[in-house]
């Protein structure tokens, strides 16, 4: 199995920046994309990030292109998001997620029902 493990997530001013990593173990070599998901209180859970892992492709959110980076190093078996010029918007709880599903197109990267794991999630706040 899949165990995925958050963190890096904290306290930050608007216009600052946060690097979240997301360690995983046991037998992986069968996901295939792998996502940063967040959710804030009282919304519906988003899709911020993916990577095709073979491929290396990403895919990103709206609101985060331009701002949010996503990246793997597997040696390490580690994904992470770097957060830039964040903003009081950014602030939710953070989840790392993995699927035996592909998106080496970006299929259905956003959708949740997607992913088989997902980690305990890392906060982020954002004051303005």
């Amino acid at each position: 199995q899949v165990q995925l493990v958050e963190s890096g997530g904290g306290s930050v001013q608007a216009g600052g920046s946060l690097k979240l990593s997301c360690a995983a173990s046991g037998v992986i070599y069968s996901t295939y994309c792998m996502a940063w998901f967040r959710q804030a209180p009282g919304k519906e859970r988003e899709g911020v990030a993916a990577m095709a892992t073979g491929s290396g492709l990403t895919f990103y959110g709206d609101s985060v292109k331009g701002r949010f980076t996503i990246s793997r190093d597997g040696a390490k078996n580690t994904l992470y998001l770097q957060m830039n010029s964040l903003t009081p918007e950014d602030s939710a709880m953070y989840y790392c997620a993995t699927a035996r599903a592909y998106c080496a197109a970006g299929e259905y990267w956003w959708e949740s029902q997607k992913y088989r794991y997902w980690g305990q999630g890392t906060q982020v706040t954002v004051s303005s």
